[in-house]
Parts: C-alpha cells; structure tokens; sequence
C-alpha cells in the first residue's frame, strides 16, 4: 500500500515536472493534455487520475513556488527587530535574485507574468494572486510601521500607499526582465533596484500623509 502511494505521488510530480516545462514553452493557453502527457512519458489517463483539468495541473504546478507577494508576507512587525526596514530590503532582494536563480520559480513566474490569460481555468491562480497582494501589503504596512518607530523611515510616510508602491514596484521589475526589455538584469541589479526603491520610502513626497487627496 505504500509503495502504491509512493508511486503514485512520484507520478503526480512527474506530470507537474512536465507541466512547467510544457507552460513555459508553449503558454497555457496552447498547452494541452496531451502535450503535457508526452513530456511526462505517460498517458492522458494518467493525468486524469490526479487532476480533472489543465486548470488544475496549473494550479498544483504554480503552488510548488512562493509568488513573490507570498515571499514579502516575511516582512517583519516584531517590535523586538532591530532593522525593520533592513528586513523589508532584504526580502525585496531575496524576492528579485529567487526569480533569477531558482529554475522551479523562474518558470512559473515567466508563465504567470507573460504566457497565460487568466480566464475561468485560472480562479484558483487569481485567487491565490489576490490574496499573496493583500496579505503582503497587509504584512508590509506593519514592517513600515515598525520602521518608522525605528526612526529609518519618515514620521508622515502614507505606510498603505507605501506598501503599494513596494509591490507595485516588485512586479514591474519581474515582468521587464521576464519579457527580456533590456532595462535590468538579475540578480546582478537587486541590490541598486531595492536602494532605490527604500530610497523612495524616505525621499519621495508623493508618499507622505499630506500628499494624500482629499476625500
């Protein structure tokens, strides 16, 4: 009985190994089943025996990387950490340098930024997306909040908007170099693009309290 389930687990790994290769080469949308099954050497069958559809082979694929919104969720709100802001920076890098070193991530992330529609196939996708955001802003507030307190950031910084811009900021740099536009290179260019970003924390007015519209 374990042997079976060993097996079968192996074979579920085998399929999801296939999968991201099969993604990255052709896309989800011209991605099939098929397709999938021949890169893994086995039969649709065997597919059907671990996942109803490509959505789901998607799903289970993407879910063996953290999305870099799920990687800044480490950002720390311990009042006992000595640099908070320290912390945020180095997670920004970690985050950049992952997606360039890592293959399992490198894929995933190229087909999630530029080789896939996220059409009714991908809610279990689009959820996870949405939450990794909402949770990493959430977590990136409270490291800023923390920061501040710390004194390494402004007194009146907007921490929401701030937290914002992070990730907004994050995922502009990932897809440039996904898309392969020539305006960065990973991970040599990590460390220059998160002082720029801290420094924008700390420097710009947009990301103070009293740039805020009034409501």
């Amino acid at each position: 009985m374990r042997r079976t389930r060993e097996d079968a687990l192996k074979t579920r790994e085998q399929i999801l190994d296939a999968a991201e290769v099969t993604f990255f080469e052709h896309g989800f949308a011209q991605t099939s089943l098929a397709q999938i099954a021949e890169h893994a050497g086995l039969t649709r069958g065997a597919i059907y025996g671990h996942f109803r559809n490509k959505g789901e082979v998607f799903n289970a694929m993407a879910e063996r990387v953290k999305l870099p919104m799920e990687m800044l969720v480490a950002a720390t709100f311990d009042p006992l950490e000595a640099d908070p802001l320290g912390r945020v920076r180095d997670l920004f890098m970690f985050c950049l340098a992952k997606a360039a070193i890592e293959p399992h991530s490198r894929r995933v992330f190229e087909v999630l930024f530029t080789k896939c529609e996220y059409n009714d196939d991908m809610q279990l996708v689009i959820e996870r997306l949405r939450t990794a955001a909402h949770d990493g802003r959430a977590r990136l507030v409270l490291g800023l909040r923390n920061a501040i307190e710390k004194a390494q950031l402004p007194q009146d910084l907007d921490t929401t908007r701030a937290a914002s811009v992070i990730q907004m900021f994050l995922g502009g740099v990932l897809r440039d170099w996904l898309m392969g536009l020539g305006s960065v290179e990973l991970p040599r260019d990590a460390k220059y693009l998160a002082d720029a970003c801290i420094g924008m924390l700390r420097n710009s007015p947009a990301l103070r309290q009293a740039e805020m519209p009034a409501r």
